[in-house]
């Protein structure tokens, strides 16, 4: 079934997620958007293809330095929302969960990382973009799901319609970034070549698209499968390739919400 997406509350979606990136700044606090909402600050240009693919916005993912977490609590609760104490309790040192019941959404907080199926590392790399993270950490970000879903397979097709993917992070889709991320961790490379060529296959399956338009991101696809397909890789990642899917290479992850 087709989700209805309300004009009105992804613009206060979009207007709260970008205050608070301001109002931590203020506090000297380098907060970044991951997510569905970094995807669309990004894409301008193709934010009609939201409403096309029913892609509509359900929470607000930030991530900032470990070393700010003891400031976290006392900031987003001074906006209004609740601490969800337990899983607090549970997961603070990488993770904090808010929700406000007058917005009617979450806030979920990461710490230095993204510690998912596979991990994706922000240590030093928040201040290459602002107010989101960087296009290559997005790509990252989307592509370790290993049961990947069609909201992330969506994200990911507007953001390598819109973006170029080459080097540096000017707008661009790092590839050397992909590359150093990949080439050594088997499983991580696995997971992600496995998800652009699902990506790929479900190009078809969007009838809002113009065959053109699939026809880049393909494009852009299979020029990232191909990079990271020849780049040198690790010895630990060959003898790990040896073993391949018959042993686990990701980690389960628990569902976390309010």
């Amino acid at each position: 079934m087709a989700v209805a997406i309300d004009p009105e509350k992804e613009k206060r979606f979009l207007d709260e997620a970008q205050d608070i990136v301001r109002l931590g700044q203020e506090r000297g606090i380098p907060l970044r958007l991951l997510g569905a909402i970094a995807v669309k600050l990004h894409c301008p240009g193709h934010r009609d293809l939201y409403a096309g693919m029913a892609r509509a916005l359900t929470d607000i993912d930030f991530v900032t330095y470990g070393k700010y977490n003891p400031l976290m609590q006392k900031f987003i609760t001074g906006l209004g929302y609740q601490a969800n104490e337990r899983l607090i309790w549970m997961y603070g040192r990488s993770r904090h969960i808010y929700w406000s019941e007058e917005k009617g959404w979450q806030i979920d907080i990461f710490f230095d990382e993204l510690n998912m199926c596979h991990k994706v590392n922000f240590r030093g790399r928040l201040d290459l973009d602002s107010p989101t993270i960087a296009l290559g950490d997005i790509l990252l970000e989307k592509m370790q799901i290993v049961r990947i879903n069609a909201k992330d397979i969506k994200d990911t097709i507007i953001m390598l319609l819109e973006h170029e993917v080459g080097q540096g992070d000017n707008e661009t889709v790092d590839l050397d970034h992909l590359v150093r991320t990949l080439a050594g961790d088997w499983g991580y490379y696995h997971t992600v070549t496995t998800n652009l060529a699902k990506t790929k296959e479900f190009l078809g399956e969007f009838a809002v698209l113009a065959a053109a338009d699939r026809d880049v991101v393909a494009g852009r696809i299979d020029h990232v499968l191909a990079a990271l397909e020849a780049a040198p890789k690790s010895t630990r990642w060959k003898l790990r390739a040896r073993i391949g899917t018959r042993q686990k290479w990701y980690r389960e992850v628990e569902e976390v919400s309010r």
